[in-house]
């Protein structure tokens, strides 16, 4: 009886075989796309909606307060993006990250933020700007925006010059209106074992090529990238049961918690005059601690006792 062979091994031994041949670029791209189809039928298709929570946030915690014309805030948040965006995955309004930045921002600066979403599960860099002129056909633009973007771009494939330029004139229109804006990049591919390889391995590839794309035309276009691949990526890795939601794909509610946690220092460095302090420096450019990111990771308690998430984890890019 012959000795079954690992699943790795066989795929690259097919990948080898499949380069041999005079067919290679067909066979290879055949292979996968039929392992892309077998992680399509792993990963379930997204079917509920993300709790939503849009609304004003006071601090001192408390429900949030649906708001209308009349009810005053003292900043807008908007958030821009994908499924990881709005939460997808999460099972209660408060796991989403954008109800922990708002609640965040209102703890550190005592003051009441509006929250806003415009992101929409599936949505590719094709998507933001509908999303911006939503925002605008809405009202008023926000004071902050943050955006969540870049793995349906992978996914379907989409080229990634062209991505990253969508999501550079997204910034660039959000800036001219006078918000700030901070980005959290395309993630690590690498991480999600519901991928097989070794289509995982040029998906990780790709998707590290968008997230430095995304990264110089965030910052040419006036905002401020969150390199979530870095940053995450070896919390994923060691604790997939913990951070993945069921589908092993989209986050958990404690894996929002510790992306959340990565953007929270960008958009206090953006609102830095707003919130009446030193700009910070941002923890993966320099390690030195500054009052207000101090003050950030003082706000970490909230997040650890709704997701059980130890500490703010916070970690220098590569």
């Amino acid at each position: 009886m012959g000795i079954r062979a690992p699943r790795r091994s066989i795929a690259l031994a097919t990948a080898a075989t499949l380069a041999s041949t005079g067919c290679a670029y067909i066979g290879a791209r055949n292979f996968l796309a039929s392992q892309a189809a077998q992680a399509r039928r792993t990963i379930p298709r997204a079917v509920d909606p993300p709790p939503r929570a849009d609304g004003v946030y006071s601090p001192g915690g408390g429900p949030v307060e649906r708001w209308h014309r009349g009810v005053p805030f003292d900043l807008h948040l908007m958030i821009f993006g994908d499924s990881t965006a709005t939460g997808y995955g999460c099972r209660t309004a408060d796991e989403v990250p954008g109800v922990l930045l708002a609640r965040g921002l209102a703890e550190l600066s005592g003051r009441r933020i509006r929250l806003s979403t415009k992101a929409i599960v599936g949505a590719t860099s094709k998507g933001l700007s509908g999303q911006v002129d939503a925002m605008f056909v809405a009202g008023p633009p926000p004071d902050a925006a943050v955006i969540m973007i870049g793995a349906n771009d992978i996914t379907r494939p989409n080229a990634i010059g062209p991505s990253a330029r969508r999501l550079g004139r997204a910034v660039q229109r959000l800036r001219a209106s006078g918000a700030v804006v901070v980005v959290g990049t395309c993630p690590d591919f690498g991480v999600i074992t519901a991928i097989p390889q070794p289509l995982r391995s040029v998906a990780r590839s790709r998707g590290l090529r968008l997230a430095r794309a995304q990264a110089a035309v965030v910052r040419e276009a006036g905002g401020i990238p969150v390199p979530l691949a870095d940053l995450l990526a070896p919390h994923f890795r060691e604790l997939p049961d913990v951070l993945f939601s069921d589908d092993m794909y989209h986050p958990s509610a404690a894996g929002y918690a510790l992306a959340a946690r990565q953007i929270m220092p960008a958009l206090c460095h953006a609102l830095a005059d707003w919130l009446g302090a030193d700009i910070p420096e941002l923890p993966w450019e320099s390690r030195q601690n500054a009052p207000l990111l101090a003050r950030v990771g003082n706000i970490s308690r909230l997040w650890r006792r709704s997701t059980g998430v130890p500490a703010p984890i916070v970690r220098t890019a590569s």
